[in-house]
C-alpha cells in the first residue's frame, strides 16, 4: 500500500511538473513571437474578421491579402472546409510570422446534433448532461475546422420578455455557475490542444440579462453589490473552469459600455480573477460605443476599448485603422497592444494551432452518430417540465384516440430553436411522426394542425380542429413560439401564446374533451388566461434534433418528467421582472391581507386593502415558482435534521432529509436546499439556492439525503464591497421548489 501511495504521489508530482513546463514553454514561445512581430502584426492579431452567418462562398481577395500581411488574427462563419484549409495555409505559410488563424462559430446548444436550448438544458438541473452536450458539440464542430465557440452564455436574467432568455441558464447565480463551468469543461475537454477541443467564450460580460424592460441591447443599472453577488458569479465559475476567452456585452452598465468598461475588463477580470485568456468584443460593439455616446468616433472608440482591456475586435475595424496612430500619438501605450496580442497568441498555442494548424477532415462519421442522438434525446427528456396534470390525464395510453392539434407538431426547423446555424431540419425528428411510429396503428390519431405557424391569425380551420377533438378521447395541443421569435433582438412585450392559439384552445375546451398543452418555446409563456381550460401542461422549450421521440416517451409514460424550472414563471408580463430570490420589503404580501381587484367592494375605504407589496389583479405569487416541476408520481419529505443548530463561521453545515416515492411509478426528484440570512449589513433575499440533488426512486422507496454547506458559501458583499459572512440566525428549507419545503433554523456565531 505504501509503495502504491508513493508511486501515485510521484505521478502527481510528475504531472504537475509537466503542466508547469508546458505552461512555461508556451510563455517562452509567446515572447519569442512577440519579439519578432511589428506593431502592425500585433494589431493584426486583434482583428476578428467575420462573414455573415449565412455566408457560403469564398472570402474576397482583399481578406486573403490581409492574412498574408499578418492583419487578421481570427475568422468567424467560414464553414467551407476547403476555404478554412486555404485561409489557414495562407496564414501559416505566407504571413510574416506564420501565426495560424483561429476559426470561430456560434455553436450554442449543438452543431449538427442539436440539444435543447440552454434554458432547457438548465431545466434538467443536471450539469453533467450539459457537459456531455457541449463535448458532443465540440467533437462535431471541429470536423469543420472550428476551434472556438461563442458560448456558453451565462447572463442572469429575471425577465421573460428578453428574447435571449432562451440562451441563458436562468435566474439563479448558483445554478447558472454550475452549468457555466460544466459547459466550459465540455467544450474544451481535458486538454485545449486536443484536436476536438473547442475554446469556450464566457459571454456576455456583464449584466446583459438585466436590460431595461427586457429589450435587447438596452441599458442596465446594477448596483455593485448586486452585480458581484448575482450577475458575476457564473463568470467567475467559468474562469475557475479554465475558460479560454470572454466576450464583452452589447449593453452599457451604469453608464459605461461593457466593451470599454475598465472596471469589468481590467479591475475584476484581470486584477481580481487573474484571467489570462483574451476578451473579444461582441459584433461591432467597439464602434457602437459611439452610438452609446461614450466615444466621439472610431479612433476614440478604439482608444477607450483598448485602455479598458478589450483584446480583440469582432468585425469592426476601429482597432485596425486607429491603434497604430494612437500609439504614435502616445494615447495608447504599445505595452497594451503587446498584452492583447500576448493573450491571443497564448490561447492559440494552448489550442495547439502552431503545431497542428490543420484539422482532420475524415471524422464526418461521428456527426449525428447513434450515441450523439441518444444523448440529445436524453437531454430533451430531462429538460421537459410538467407544470400541470389534473386528474392524472398524463400519461396517455394507446387505448385512447388522440386529436393532435396545433402549429408545432411537425415543424422541424422550429423545434431546433434559436442559434442553430448548422442544425439540419431534414434530420430533425418531430412529434407527429414520432407519435405515429410509437402507437404503430394501436391507437387512432386525428391530426389537424389548424394553424400553419405559431403566429397564424387565421381561424379558417377551427371547425376541422373542433371536429377532430369531438371524435377523440383527448386533445393534444402542440403550440408555443417559432424559433424566430426567440433569441437575439427578439424580445416580446406580450408573452402569451402568439397568433390565435388561445382562441383555438378555448374553442377546443368548449367540446368538453380534456386538453394536454405541450409548449415549445424559448421563454416562459403567460398561461393566465387559459390555464383553467387545459388539463395538463408540459413545457419542452425548443428541444432540438431528438425532441419528437423524447416527448412521445414522456406523453405515454415510458419516461416520467423530471425537469424543474430554472426561472420563475410569471402569470403575465406585467409581473416582470420576477424572480424567487427577491427582497422581503417592509410590507411583504400575504394571503391574509391580499384582496383581489374583483373582490374590492364599491366605495371601499382607501386603506382597507392590506397595504402590502402586490398587484391587485395578479396578486403576489408567480404562476409557477423557481425549481417547480411535477412528475407521474408523488414524493414525501420528512425528518429534516441539522447536525448542529449552532456553528461557528468557517465550519460546515450538515443537513439531511428523508424523501419517499409514495406513488406507483419510478421517477426522479430534484431535492433543493435554500437558506435565508435573516439580518445583514445589506438586506438579504428571502431565499437563496445553495444545494440540490437529483434522486431516482422506485415506487415505495425512500432514501436519506445529506447536504454539506461551508459557511463561507453564506457570504455576500456588504456596504463597503467586502465579501463577508455575518454571524446571526438563518432559515433553511429542503423541498421540491423555492416556495415549499421543510423548514428549520440555525445560528452562526463568531
Amino acid at each position: 500500500m505504501k509503495k502504491s501511495i508513493a508511486l501515485f504521489s510521484i505521478l502527481l508530482f510528475a504531472n504537475s511538473v509537466l503542466a508547469a513546463t508546458s505552461s512555461a514553454t508556451i510563455e517562452q514561445r509567446v515572447e519569442q513571437l512577440l519579439s519578432k512581430m511589428t506593431l502592425e502584426q500585433k494589431i493584426g492579431q486583434t482583428a476578428l474578421r467575420g462573414m455573415s452567418s449565412r455566408f457560403k462562398g469564398v472570402p474576397p481577395k482583399h481578406l486573403k491579402d490581409a492574412i498574408r500581411q499578418g492583419k487578421v488574427g481570427a475568422f468567424l462563419n467560414v464553414m467551407n472546409k476547403d476555404t478554412v484549409t486555404e485561409l489557414q495555409r495562407i496564414a501559416v505559410e505566407e504571413s510574416p510570422q506564420g501565426v495560424p488563424l483561429l476559426f470561430g462559430r456560434d455553436v450554442i446548444h449543438g452543431f449538427k446534433t442539436i440539444f435543447p436550448i440552454p434554458v432547457g438544458l438548465a431545466a434538467t438541473w443536471s450539469p453533467e448532461l450539459a457537459k456531455q452536450g457541449a463535448r458532443i458539440s465540440a467533437a462535431e464542430a471541429t470536423t469543420y475546422g472550428v476551434r472556438w465557440t461563442f458560448a456558453p452564455m451565462m447572463d442572469i436574467t429575471r425577465d421573460a420578455r428578453w428574447g435571449r432568455i432562451a440562451e441563458t441558464f436562468g435566474e439563479d447565480p448558483y445554478l447558472a455557475s454550475l452549468f457555466a463551468a460544466a459547459m466550459v469543461k465540455g467544450f474544451q475537454g481535458e486538454d485545449l490542444s486536443d484536436p476536438t477541443s473547442l475554446a469556450a467564450c464566457a459571454k456576455h460580460f456583464a449584466g446583459y440579462g438585466a436590460a431595461e424592460g427586457g429589450r435587447d441591447y438596452n441599458t442596465t443599472y446594477i448596483p455593485e453589490q448586486q452585480l458581484r453577488d448575482i450577475y458575476l458569479p457564473p463568470f467567475k465559475a467559468a474562469v475557475d473552469a479554465g475558460v479560454a476567452s470572454f466576450m464583452s456585452a452589447f449593453n452599457e452598465i451604469n453608464g459605461v459600455p461593457a466593451t470599454a468598461n475598465h472596471f469589468l475588463l481590467t479591475q475584476v477580470l484581470r486584477n481580481e480573477w487573474r484571467f489570462d485568456g483574451f476578451v473579444v468584443s461582441d459584433w461591432n460593439s467597439v464602434r457602437e460605443t459611439i452610438v452609446h455616446g461614450y466615444a466621439a468616433d472610431d479612433k476614440h472608440a478604439a482608444e477607450r476599448s483598448m485602455l479598458a482591456g478589450l483584446d480583440m475586435e469582432m468585425v469592426g475595424k476601429a482597432y485596425e485603422n486607429n491603434l497604430a496612430e494612437l500609439v504614435k500619438q502616445g494615447k495608447v501605450d504599445s505595452a497594451l497592444i503587446d498584452e492583447a496580442a500576448r493573450r491571443i497568441l497564448r490561447i492559440k498555442l494552448r489550442l495547439g494551432l502552431f503545431d497542428k494548424p490543420y484539422f482532420d477532415r475524415d471524422r464526418d462519421h461521428i456527426i449525428q452518430s447513434k450515441p450523439y442522438l441518444a444523448a440529445a434525446k436524453r437531454a430533451a427528456i430531462e429538460s421537459t417540465v410538467l407544470l400541470k396534470n389534473n386528474n392524472d390525464i398524463l400519461p396517455l395510453t394507446k387505448k385512447q384516440t388522440i386529436a393532435v392539434i396545433g402549429p408545432l407538431a411537425d415543424q422541424p426547423h422550429e423545434q431546433l430553436g434559436t442559434w442553430t446555424f448548422d442544425g439540419d431540419k431534414s434530420t430533425t425528428q418531430t412529434i407527429w411522426p414520432a407519435l405515429q411510429a410509437f402507437v404503430n396503428n394501436q391507437a387512432k390519431l386525428n391530426y389537424e394542425p389548424a394553424l400553419s405557424y405559431s403566429r397564424d391569425k387565421s381561424q379558417a380551420r377551427f371547425k376541422q380542429a373542433i371536429a377532430a377533438a369531438k371524435k377523440s378521447d383527448v386533445v393534444l395541443f402542440i403550440g408555443g413560439e417559432e424559433a424566430i421569435i426567440t433569441g437575439e433582438a427578439h424580445s416580446r412585450a406580450n408573452i402569451r401564446l402568439p397568433g390565435v392559439q388561445e382562441p383555438l384552445i378555448k374553442a377546443l375546451h368548449a367540446t368538453g374533451k380534456p386538453i394536454v398543452l405541450l409548449i415549445l418555446a424559448g421563454r416562459p409563456i403567460s398561461l393566465y388566461h387559459i390555464l383553467d381550460q387545459v388539463d395538463a401542461v408540459l413545457i419542452a422549450w425548443h428541444p432540438g434534433t431528438m425532441g419528437g421521440p423524447a416527448l412521445v416517451d414522456l406523453l405515454y409514460g415510458v419516461e416520467s418528467p423530471s425537469g424543474r424550472l430554472p426561472v420563475t414563471w410569471p402569470k403575465a408580463a406585467g409581473q416582470l421582472p420576477l424572480y424567487y430570490n427577491h427582497k422581503n420589503t417592509g410590507r411583504p404580501a400575504n394571503a391574509e391581507t391580499f384582496v383581489h381587484i374583483d373582490d374590492i367592494k364599491v366605495g371601499a375605504w382607501q386603506s382597507s386593502l392590506g397595504n402590502t407589496s402586490h398587484y391587485l389583479d395578479l396578486g403576489y405569487t408567480p404562476q409557477f415558482p423557481f425549481g417547480y416541476g411535477l412528475s407521474y408520481t408523488d414524493f414525501e419529505y420528512a425528518d429534516l435534521k441539522l447536525a448542529r443548530r449552532k456553528l461557528k463561521v468557517g465550519e460546515q453545515l450538515v443537513a439531511s432529509v428523508r424523501i419517499k416515492n409514495t406513488g406507483k411509478r419510478a421517477a426522479t426528484e430534484t431535492v433543493q436546499l435554500y437558506t435565508q440570512d435573516l439580518v445583514g449589513d445589506i438586506t438579504r433575499p428571502i431565499r437563496e439556492l445553495k444545494r440540490f440533488q437529483r434522486v431516482q426512486l422506485k415506487p415505495g422507496q425512500s432514501k436519506k439525503l445529506s447536504f454539506k454547506l461551508d459557511t463561507n458559501e453564506l457570504s455576500f458583499h456588504n456596504q463597503k464591497m467586502q465579501r463577508v459572512v455575518e454571524p446571526g440566525e438563518f432559515n433553511i428549507w429542503i423541498g421540491p421548489n423555492a416556495s415549499e419545503g421543510l423548514q428549520a433554523k440555525f445560528e452562526l456565531v463568531e
